[in-house]
Parts: C-alpha cells; structure tokens; sequence
C-alpha cells in the first residue's frame, strides 16, 4: 500500500521548505463562513458529472452533521473522502509535477495525491462545522518498512480537540482515524492550516500561511469559488 506514493510529495516538502524560507508574496484574506450550496452545486456543474454527482452525496452528509460532535464529523468525512478517491500522482492526474486540488477538483477525478486526501477532508469538515483552528495539514515523514531507515514525505489532517491535545491523525494510507502515538511511523515536519504555518506540530506559529504558501492560498481561493467557505 505505501509503496503506491511517489516521489512527487518528495518534491512538495522541498517546495513547502523553500516557501517558509522565502516569503515575501502578498495576503488573501479568506474568511471562514459558512458553505454555500447552490455556489457548491453550480460549481460542480460546470466541471462534470462526476464532480456533481460528488456534491449530491457531500451536501446531505454535510447538512447532517451540522449538529454532530466532531468525532462523528471526523469518521464521516474521513470515510466519504477514502471511499470516493482512489490514490493518483499529480503527473498522472494532472500531467504535471506539482498541483493542489480543490476538492471538487479531486471529487471530478475520482483520484489525488496525498495533498488532495487530506484538502478535501480539510474543507469538507469546516463545512460540517469543524473549526479551521482544530486542524491542521501535516507534511510528514513515513517510515516504510519497519525499521529499515527508508522514509518518504507524505501529508496527513491532524484535529485537535484542545490545543494541548493528542491529535487524531486522518489518513489516505492508515483509513482508521488513529491518534499520533498510534502511527509511529510518522514524523512531522511543517503542518499549516488557514491561520497558521508551523515546525512539526509546535504550538508557536512561524508565519502567515496566505503571505508565505502560495499553493495553498490558491487552494483556499477556490475552495472559497466552490462554495466551501
């Protein structure tokens, strides 16, 4: 199953790191509101039938938890998402090297790389009701296969309950919702989310996501065009 991840997330990390040394590119702001639907559906409609026939099954699922606790929000996304997206580099799924998907991008392809799991769970719960400050998009380091000392970079969703909590970590590789002392075989190393960019899984931030990470404010953008905020 792991052996199924390219070299492509390898390239994303480098990416991730040169942005946070760089900087210096100018702020979106994109606030948080609740989703739209018919901007959601209309959007859906204009990329295809695949990706509208996604919103018709996201939407019930999302107006359904709007009440849930967020556990119940987790496992549902986290296996809408699973289920409906199959594993695919972005040379295969976009003819290109590096692409973020927006998730009605992902739910049109029917497949994403690890970035693309972990967006559309990202959004998706936000438009359940899941605050945007409980979660966090994790580059991580994977051990493969066991002790052998090979890794490769890979991205996860982390949700904190409190901010001191032990985070539950949801995945496209590990589908059960584990929290982090349960998945040993994965080392953080930047994790970031609408509001901040941080080293590891630290609490202090080290910038302004929008300013700094490029891909992700065009990802929040047209998460925004697709009615997710």
């Amino acid at each position: 199953m792991y052996t199924a991840l390219s070299s492509r997330c390898v390239a994303s990390l480098a990416w991730l790191r040169r942005a946070l040394v760089l900087g210096g590119l100018a702020v979106v702001c994109v606030t948080p509101r609740a989703w739209d639907a018919e901007r959601m559906l209309e959007s859906a409609r204009r990329l295809g039938p695949r990706a509208l026939h996604g919103v018709q099954l996201l939407q019930p699922m999302l107006a359904g938890l709007s009440d849930a606790e967020d556990l119940k929000r987790l496992d549902a996304v986290n296996r809408f998402v699973n289920q409906r997206i199959v594993f695919g580099d972005d040379q295969q799924v976009w003819q290109m090297a590096d692409y973020w998907a927006s998730p009605l991008e992902t739910l049109n392809q029917g497949m994403g790389d690890c970035e693309d799991f972990a967006i559309a769970k990202y959004f998706s719960l936000m438009g359940a009701g899941v605050a945007a400050s409980r979660m966090r998009l994790v580059y991580v380091r994977l051990q493969l296969g066991g002790s052998s000392g090979i890794s490769q970079a890979h991205m996860v969703l982390a949700y904190y309950a409190t901010p001191d909590a032990e985070p539950l970590i949801l995945d496209n590789l590990v589908t059960e919702i584990r929290t982090a002392s349960r998945r040993p075989d994965l080392t953080p190393v930047f994790s970031f989310n609408s509001d901040g960019i941080w080293q590891g899984t630290g609490r202090q931030s080290v910038g302004d996501p929008l300013a700094r990470l490029s891909r992700w404010r065009d990802v929040l953008l047209k998460a925004r065009a697709e009615g997710f905020l």
